[in-house]
């Protein structure tokens, strides 16, 4: 079995390292441990010593050196815009209140299609459309951050 413990960054990948490619979604993105199938057929366990992002444009070393370069496979998304930069603030607060991944650009949020929150998007006044693209959400504020100190957790509503 074929074996990767390593990300190179896009920044980093040497090209003429590449043996084959992977499509994944955002949600296939974000893992320790999986066996995955390449596009051109290369099958390989995943098998990093914690959970990471794979962004568009990197590559996954396997132990024999070669890469396999990381696609961002086109998803379903809800794009949302208003007229009032204020409105959008307002509408990425009740995003965020529902814990919904979500990508944030200068003038527009997306996040992964859902028809309730379709509604309660248009029920906000926003406006919504369905595009197809890769999805980028912002990493959580807790993303990578250890601070060798105790948690901290609870259980809490949101109104």
């Amino acid at each position: 079995m074929i074996r990767a413990t390593s990300i190179i960054r896009r920044d980093a990948v040497e090209q003429d390292r590449i043996v084959d490619v992977i499509t994944l979604d955002h949600g296939d993105r974000h893992r320790r441990r999986i066996m995955l199938n390449a596009d051109g057929g290369t099958a390989f366990l995943l098998d990093l010593d914690k959970a990471d992002v794979l962004e568009d444009g990197d590559a996954i070393r396997l132990e024999s050196g070669w890469l396999v370069e990381v696609r961002a496979a086109p998803e379903k998304l809800v794009e949302i815009t208003t007229e009032d930069p204020l409105d959008l603030l307002t509408v990425a607060w009740h995003i965020g209140n529902r814990h919904v991944p979500a990508e944030i650009a200068r003038e527009a949020i997306y996040i992964a299609y859902d028809h309730v929150l379709v509604d309660m998007l248009l029920g906000l006044g926003a406006k919504v459309e369905i595009v197809e693209r890769p999805f980028r959400p912002v990493r959580g504020a807790y993303h990578h951050h250890e601070h060798g100190g105790p948690s901290h957790h609870h259980r809490h509503g949101h109104g």
